[in-house]
């Protein structure tokens, strides 16, 4: 017997961006009876162009706009009666946050200040519906680096964010909780691992090491390398974070974790594998040949590592793609998706590179 579903009316905040065009994709195909909008500031990283096939659907709405634009928003939520928030858009570039916080700030506390109280004011002015929900996507690095001998991060770990970049997203997260303990608000918390997949911005580590060994440039590491990530293919995010609205207690955090830990050096000499089996006639082969490491990047933690035992033990969501299997189905989408990723390699991007990594060309 399938139980009855409501249809659901829910804003993605950067639905433009890496996670958040993937959450829409999946919500698109899985929920075509729901009215979707998507909210994005196509800032750097937001590409329209990303969700355009979707924009046909009648059920989808594009609206561009600054999260921290009340007004908006206010608008946004009274005139689509919106029942649900997914809020994915923030700055989220660890470098990018230690050469300018001030975005880091604005975005993502006062932008989720802005958000929360929008949403509070029309499910207040609605009775306070149960069905209502505002789900806050935040990230590992909130609870600051590990040990290699330390446990990995569960839901009780207390926060000690490490860079301009955690410190905001922590910051959210307090707002994000204090909203359900203060006024009863339906909000909901996910803190996952280093995300990977299709649409990915060209500055994070996985697109960088494709886009670069493509072109024959460098590939930077940091440190020694030796740093680990727990890698999550994109896909399987999205799959929790429909998990967790629908089935997830309002006030609960769920850490979303890929079980995939790696080293950096490691991930990058996989990919180099897997760009000389599957890439032809590439500039530099072996590519391994391009890796260069540089200087660490101030405020680097060691080690990151979730606890999904939570999210698996209350709600039954597990990762279903392993780190090998992602990475080759991400390999394939940056070579056969070219016409994606090129427009983005702007003056602006590559003048903003090239001042990072000269930064710390110091080799180890």
């Amino acid at each position: 017997m399938t139980s009855f579903r409501k249809p659901r009316k829910i804003v993605i905040t950067g639905g433009a961006g890496f996670i958040g065009s993937n959450l829409v994709y999946h919500w698109c195909n899985k929920y075509p009876g729901d009215r979707i909008i998507v909210l994005d500031a196509l800032t750097y990283a937001g590409n329209r162009q990303t969700i355009a096939p979707l924009e046909e659907k009648g059920n989808l709405k594009f609206v561009q706009g600054d999260i921290c634009d009340r007004s908006l928003i206010d608008e946004l939520l009274e005139t689509e009666s919106i029942d649900t928030i997914a809020h994915l858009a923030a700055e989220s570039h660890v470098d990018r946050s230690i050469l300018g916080p001030g975005a880091f700030v604005q975005t993502n506390v006062v932008g989720t200040f802005t958000l929360l109280e929008a949403f509070r004011q029309r499910w207040q002015k609605q009775n306070q519906p149960a069905d209502y929900r505002f789900l806050h996507v935040s990230t590992d690095e909130v609870y600051g680096s590990l040990e290699l001998e330390d446990p990995p991060f569960t839901e009780t770990t207390p926060y000690t964010p490490n860079s301009p970049y955690s410190a905001s997203k922590a910051g959210s997260d307090h707002l994000a909780r204090a909203y359900y303990h203060t006024y009863g608000m339906p909000t909901l918390i996910t803190n996952c691992s280093n995300n990977y997949g299709p649409y990915h911005f060209p500055e994070k580590l996985i697109p960088l090491m494709c886009i670069n060994i493509l072109l024959g440039k460098a590939l930077p590491v940091y440190g020694d390398g030796q740093n680990i990530r727990d890698w999550l293919y994109v896909k399987d995010h999205c799959r929790a974070l429909d998990t967790v609205i629908h089935q997830g207690t309002p006030g609960e955090t769920y850490n979303i974790g890929g079980n995939n830990e790696v080293k950096n050096i490691d991930l990058v000499r996989l990919l180099c594998k897997l760009m000389d089996e599957l890439g032809d006639e590439l500039p530099v082969s072996p590519s391994e040949q391009l890796i260069t490491f540089v200087k660490d990047r101030p405020g680097h933690d060691r080690r990151y590592a979730i606890d999904a035992t939570k999210i698996k033990t209350e709600l039954g969501w597990t990762p279903q793609v392993t780190v090998e299997e992602g990475l080759s189905q991400t390999v394939k989408w940056y070579l056969q998706n070219r016409d994606w990723w090129k427009p983005l390699l702007s003056p602006e991007y590559q003048n903003y590179y090239q001042k990072v990594y000269s930064e710390r060309s110091t080799p180890v």
